[in-house]
């Protein structure tokens, strides 16, 4: 082991033994940002290096919410806005997440997708419809799969959802406005049934949300790492973490 490798080691060591007095989230949301930027800084000719290497890098950062006890994962791969893209990088980065799904599904991850899958290529939409429905009951931490998502339509399909029970029921708008309630819409979100989460990471420096999970991060804590998402390390976890559990949380007090 080189010097170098030691360092981290015994760092890494160093951070276990301080998360011990903390509270581990029960939820982590991440923001997989940096693939393109990381792959032309690199060296890479073509984005999708990056795009790929940010897929493998998931597998590494399940691995360690699994290790710690974190009970949901929410991975942003593909929101609606990248659709604006040019299809010689849409197409490629769909395959790259269709991959990413299937691999996710024979490794025995609860895979949860979430989306506006009306707006994905049929191929795509299937992939993700089938490792829900075969991944429903596996063990172990649900990793919920945001492609083609965005918080403001995430929150219009819940209020559209719930429009749409509602009526079924015969229930009027004004019967409706007069008791509705937070948890009405919350229980029509694309994370009904989870808790919301405690911590949303995102990578590559950037200092802003986007629009990712809008509803749902009311209280969350946030940790904007430095570094690109294909070279997230371990390390870099466990610091998001550490940052999480050292934080006194007022929940909007």
């Amino acid at each position: 082991m080189g010097l170098r490798n030691l360092l981290y080691w015994l760092y890494e060591r160093r951070l276990e033994r301080e998360l011990g007095h903390y509270q581990i989230p029960q939820h982590v949301g991440v923001i997989l940002d940096g693939n393109r930027r990381w792959a032309r800084t690199s060296g890479f000719v073509s984005v999708q290096d990056g795009h790929q290497a940010g897929a493998d890098k998931i597998f590494d950062l399940l691995g360690w919410c699994d290790e710690v006890g974190v009970q949901v994962v929410t991975l942003w791969l593909l929101s609606t806005d990248n659709f604006s893209r040019p299809q010689q990088e849409l197409a490629p980065l769909l395959d790259i997440i269709e991959s990413t799904v299937q691999r996710l599904r024979s490794e025995g991850w609860h895979v949860n997708p979430m989306g506006a899958h009306d707006l994905l290529p049929e191929p795509t939409a299937r992939v993700l419809k089938e490792a829900g429905a075969d991944t429903a009951h596996n063990p172990g931490p649900i990793v919920n799969v945001a492609v083609g998502y965005g918080g403001r339509r995430e929150i219009t399909d819940a209020v559209r959802s719930l429009l749409l029970e509602e009526a079924e029921k015969g229930t009027t708008l004004t019967e409706l406005a007069s008791r509705l309630e937070l948890d009405d819409i919350g229980e029509h979100l694309y994370t009904r049934g989870q808790p919301d989460p405690d911590l949303v990471i995102r990578t590559s420096g950037e200092q802003r949300l986007s629009g990712f999970l809008l509803w749902q991060s009311a209280h969350s804590e946030f940790y904007f790492c430095e570094v690109f998402w294909p070279a997230f390390r371990r390390v870099d976890f466990l610091r998001a973490l550490r940052a999480f559990g050292a934080r006194s949380r007022r929940f909007g007090g």
